[in-house]
């Protein structure tokens, strides 16, 4: 039995749609695309027969469609997830000891962001939420800050202001990331406004239009249309598909030791600003997590 999720396509998912419509659980359209509709009532459908509410249609939660008893469950009981492998409640990712170290808000988008982005083991949840917590100021920052002094921009960005009068774009984020993305990750030039547009956002600061477009078509909504979606809606998952894209998850399973941080830290930043709270971010995690 084919397995049915975010962006898959075709009859078989028009047929879910149907029968999920047919039971009042709305796929907001029966046209033959998993979008975050067809997702929801997913969810709403699992979470009303007891089964694991991962979003995925695969053979338990077909079967409970079809009406068939296998795989579903009237509540109480550990089910068998949809994606492979124990449920949450099984203890495949146990969260609870991380409530008090990170935000309630943020733990709350975990399970999603690990079915849907390849975070399968602690050790992996780990070194993510290490590295989340530095870029992001512990969770509380989720658009870059483009807000520079003359003083500051010459620091942080002295090729993009030579022969330029730089208290012309002081204390201008707009101007300031227009100038300074402009003409690469697929932002146009300084007058297009992309490079503001499509400045970092998340908790690992998606940035350039072409990843906005990269991450809209992974998570089915159009995020270049409305970025702002990626701070308000996406800010971890933004994170775990940057972590995914560029296949970040092999360097997290070499370990749970200082050189593994180093190398995780080495391909977010481009370098080790930060490390030692990384690492210490990391000791305190992967603690948590064990």
């Amino acid at each position: 039995m084919s397995v049915l999720k975010l962006n898959s396509s075709g009859p078989d998912v028009q047929d879910l749609q149907q029968k999920l419509k047919d039971l009042g659980f709305d796929p907001n359209g029966v046209d033959g695309h998993f979008g975050p509709g067809t997702r929801a009532a997913v969810i709403a459908f699992q979470t009303s027969k007891g089964l694991n509410a991962d979003g995925v249609a695969g053979p338990a939660t077909l079967a409970a469609l079809l009406g068939s008893d296998a795989g579903a469950a009237s509540g109480g009981g550990d089910v068998s997830s949809d994606s492979g492998g124990p449920t949450p409640a099984a203890g495949e990712l146990d969260l609870s000891g991380l409530d008090g170290k990170v935000p309630a808000a943020v733990i709350a988008q975990i399970p999603e962001a690990a079915a849907d982005f390849g975070i399968t083991t602690s050790l992996r949840l780990a070194h993510f939420l290490a590295q989340c917590a530095l870029e992001s100021t512990n969770f509380t920052a989720v658009v870059e800050n483009l807000n520079y002094s003359a003083q500051r921009l010459l620091q942080v960005f002295p090729k993009y202001f030579k022969n330029v009068d730089v208290n012309a774009y002081a204390r201008n984020p707009q101007k300031i990331g227009s100038r300074v993305y402009a003409n690469r990750m697929g932002n146009g030039d300084e007058a297009s406004g992309d490079g503001f547009t499509y400045r970092g956002r998340g908790y690992i600061q998606l940035t350039g239009k072409n990843n906005y477009q990269a991450f809209s078509g992974f998570i089915g909504e159009d995020c270049v249309a409305d970025p702002d979606l990626v701070a308000t809606k996406y800010p971890l998952a933004s994170a775990a598909f940057f972590f995914k894209s560029n296949n970040i998850w092999a360097i997290c399973d070499r370990g749970a030791n200082d050189a593994t941080v180093t190398s995780v830290t080495k391909a977010v930043n481009g370098g080790t600003h930060g490390l030692a709270e990384r690492i210490q971010n990391f000791n305190v995690f992967i603690k948590a997590l064990s």
